[in-house]
């Protein structure tokens, strides 16, 4: 690859996107808030990630087939999103202050998931495109799950997921009282916007039902109850 090539790639991952909106008042307000004063990539994206993961409750019921229900400025202002909705707001605010971030997404079996989380899914304890995020950090790519905010994993009693910027963050395999809890089956890729058409088709075929369930609700539920109940 030519050295404009190179920078050509890597400037696809600092725009803002049709998901990654950064662009909106808001979100550029929270990324350089939340950024504070760190002056080099690492420590900014270390406070952002901080930021994300505990300020943004995470609660896989606010999930709506809409376009605007899947962008970083709708995630922002509900003050909570499931692991896709978080990663994009994560990715959005580090490009925001200039570290290239993309998002990546894996299938996973989540052995602990709740009892009213698995009949939604129709009996299914597997995640199809659980979400990430990945930032550009030192030459290379390294992997952040901002998903699970520090007080849900206090009442699920799993491990929280620490972020150094130099080694991936993903979830652990067990929780706090060796539980088999995260264990990931399948890697769809890295991807500079949010696949929303793929994961809309993947969604709907695979829990068939949820969606609607979920949209006809004027609460979905406590995903923060639910945890600290089945524990």
């Amino acid at each position: 690859m030519t050295d404009a090539a190179e920078a050509e790639d890597v400037a696809a991952y600092l725009r803002p996107t049709r998901f990654l909106d950064f662009d909106h008042p808001a979100v550029l307000a929270f990324a350089r808030e939340a950024a504070g004063d760190a002056t080099s990539d690492l420590d900014r994206t270390l406070n952002l990630y901080y930021a994300v993961r505990d300020r943004i409750l995470y609660d896989p019921y606010c999930v709506r087939f809409t376009e605007r229900n899947f962008t970083a400025s709708e995630c922002l202002k509900r003050g909570r999103g499931f692991c896709v909705h978080k990663a994009t707001l994560l990715a959005a605010v580090a490009r925001a202050v200039g570290v290239p971030a993309r998002l990546g997404f894996a299938d996973v079996q989540n052995h602990l998931c709740t009892e009213r989380m698995r009949r939604l899914m129709n009996g299914s304890d597997m995640f199809f495109y659980h979400g990430y995020t990945e930032f550009l950090l030192a030459g290379r790519w390294v992997k952040a799950t901002p998903a699970f905010n520090i007080e849900l994993c206090q009442r699920f009693r799993v491990l929280p997921l620490e972020f150094n910027g130099r080694e991936d963050s993903v979830f652990h395999p067990f929780d706090a009282d060796g539980r088999q809890h995260m264990e990931y089956i399948a890697d769809h890729g890295a991807y500079a916007d949010v696949p929303y058409d793929e994961i809309k088709r993947c969604f709907t075929t695979e829990y068939a039902g949820m969606f609607e369930t979920l949209a006809g609700l004027d609460q979905a539920g406590d995903f923060h109850a639910e945890a600290e109940a089945e524990n």
